[in-house]
């Protein structure tokens, strides 16, 4: 499967666009939309790289989610691609998320799963808290 154009929409509408490099609320050095690898204080990008680096995230997103040969739908897929480019493929690969889609990608307790992950820090973010929300909707829409 591949990520629709509605989970780039989705990605870039949460993660928002930075042409310099900031600390995101978990301390990470961060650039474009939500790009961390390689990242630096001081660096700077342009729209056009920003986009690259997104699709190229993207694509990493979705070759780990293909590997785990899940019995999902493309809105399923699209929703767990934004939250997996969020929280990273290894704190999904340890999550009671994964276990319960593992089991069965329709139980209703995976909604519950989405709204556990809106901390940074021990806090709350109320940003978190609207993207978790958007993607459980997309995760459950038919």
């Amino acid at each position: 499967m591949k990520a629709t154009p509605y989970a780039y929409l989705l990605i870039r509408q949460f993660e928002g666009l930075r042409l310099a490099a900031y600390r995101c609320p978990s301390g990470i050095w961060t650039i474009g939309y939500g790009h961390t690898t390689g990242v630096h204080q001081g660096d700077t990008i342009t729209q056009s790289q920003a986009d690259i680096y997104l699709e190229q995230d993207v694509k990493s997103v979705e070759t780990y989610l293909n590997r785990l040969q899940l019995n999902i739908s493309q809105n399923q897929f699209d929703a767990l691609t934004s939250f997996i480019f969020n929280i990273g493929p290894s704190a999904f690969t340890s999550s009671t998320m994964l276990r319960l889609i593992k089991s069965n990608p329709d139980n209703p307790e995976i909604a519950k799963q989405f709204s556990r992950w809106v901390h940074s820090n021990g806090h709350a973010l109320p940003g978190l808290q609207r993207r978790r929300e958007e993607e459980s909707k997309l995760y459950f829409m038919k």
